[in-house]
């Protein structure tokens, strides 16, 4: 049937499919879902689309159920194509008529009628969604008096954020950009920028990274030609930071692919770092470090404002294999540092197991985090850790949730 805008419709449920039947994050369901959808706009749409029916499933689910006699099954198709057909209409601005005529025919064969009733019925009502997403009761579960706080920040996706090579020159890159900035080195601007196009990208001087995610490196302050270790470093944004604080960094990661990206970041920002593909559980450096950074592996709950998927496919089970991982590496790690060394933990992740409860098993000497090295509007807990999260800076467009520590070896 050939109906324009239908292949990216399609490819919105398969999207969605992916996600919360098998697991898989969008970007890796990406591949195969959008792979008959042409044009980067319909593909476009169809990420934004997956991702809006994520953001808002809890809410649209009621709405869907305020309409319906007898309850959908959480997994029958007709409630997921109602879940695509609302949130065109009520996140998106799709009009209507152009709603059913994409959203009916990926039903056929089913119960178009009822679907065609049921969003029949909303738009009449003219409902809304809430201004705040409705998290799914897991989730608040484990966030806990938080989690409404924290939901604040998930209404809408992230605006770009920048880290430049030179933080002397952030006043004028805000300017030329025409963007803010909400401390040295740091520039925002809108979302839906085209960052290949933007000034400034093909000389290196930036790279996107979010604001939250800039700050573990910067814990380690100048490097002046000392050695520092990046575990877990691809893509590279923070091997790039601390190459450009000056410290002599070695980048490790076992992901071949991401090292790549990582190596033509290196290129296009003229930067440099030794580069080597292992595993950080069985690799052996030959000296020790001044500096290490472990951005650990982990479940990502704290990119919920640009990876909706993780509300929905994160549970007890992905947390406890994550931090099995990240108790082995903190281990290694510790033992890696030269004395006077200095560590620094961090994880984009909202769950304690992940933050609090790793900091607080290290055997290192504690390094307090002071207010002064964040961006204004945030501070440090009391124990000296950095706890972030999107419900921060709404004001100035929010930031992802983070942990960080920091510790030096005696």
């Amino acid at each position: 049937m050939d109906i324009p805008g239908l292949p990216a419709r399609r490819a919105a449920l398969n999207l969605i499919d992916a996600v919360l039947r098998r697991g898989e994050t969008l970007d890796q369901a990406a591949g195969t879902a959008l792979a008959r959808v042409s044009g980067d706009a319909d593909r476009a749409l169809a990420r934004a689309i997956a991702g809006e029916v994520l953001r808002w499933r809890t809410d649209l689910d009621e709405l869907i159920n305020s309409a319906t006699r007898l309850p959908l099954a959480d997994d029958a198709k007709a409630r997921a194509v109602l879940e695509i057909m609302l949130v065109q209409v009520l996140r998106l601005e799709t009009p209507a008529h152009a709603v059913i005529a994409t959203g009916l025919p990926l039903l056929m064969g089913g119960p178009r009628r009822l679907a065609h009733g049921v969003f029949s019925t909303l738009t009449k009502r003219e409902v809304a969604l809430p201004e705040v997403p409705t998290l799914p009761d897991a989730v608040m579960e484990r966030w806990g008096e938080h989690g409404m706080a924290m939901a604040a920040g998930l209404a809408a996706p992230p605006p770009l954020d920048l880290a430049l090579r030179d933080p002397a020159e952030t006043q004028e890159w805000a300017e030329r950009l025409g963007g803010i900035s909400l401390m040295p080195g740091h520039v925002r601007l809108s979302r839906g920028t085209a960052i290949e196009h933007l000034e400034g990208f093909k000389d290196g001087a930036w790279w996107v990274q979010d604001l939250a995610a800039s700050l573990p490196a910067r814990l380690l302050g100048a490097g002046e030609g000392r050695k520092a270790l990046d575990l877990c470093a691809a893509p590279g944004g923070k091997t790039l930071q601390l190459a450009a604080a000056g410290w002599d960094v070695t980048a490790l990661d076992l992901s071949k692919r991401r090292l790549e990206r990582l190596r033509d970041n290196l290129k296009r920002t003229d930067l440099t770092a030794e580069i080597v593909q292992a595993d950080a559980l069985k690799w052996e450096p030959e000296e020790k470090f001044d500096a290490i950074l472990l951005d650990a592996p982990c479940t990502a709950t704290g990119t919920a404002r640009r990876h909706p998927d993780v509300l929905h496919r994160i549970g007890e089970r992905q947390i406890a294999e994550m931090t099995e991982i990240q108790t082995a590496m903190l281990e290694r790690a510790a033992t890696w540092l030269k004395p006077g060394g200095k560590l620094v933990y961090a994880v984009c992740s909202m769950e304690p197991e992940e933050g609090e409860a790793q900091a607080a098993k290290v055997a290192l000497a504690p390094v307090p985090i002071g207010a002064d090295e964040l961006p204004a509007g945030l501070a440090p807990t009391a124990e000296g850790w950095l706890r972030t999260d999107p419900g921060m800076l709404a004001d100035e467009g929010g930031l992802d949730g983070f942990f960080v520590g920091r510790w030096q070896k005696d």
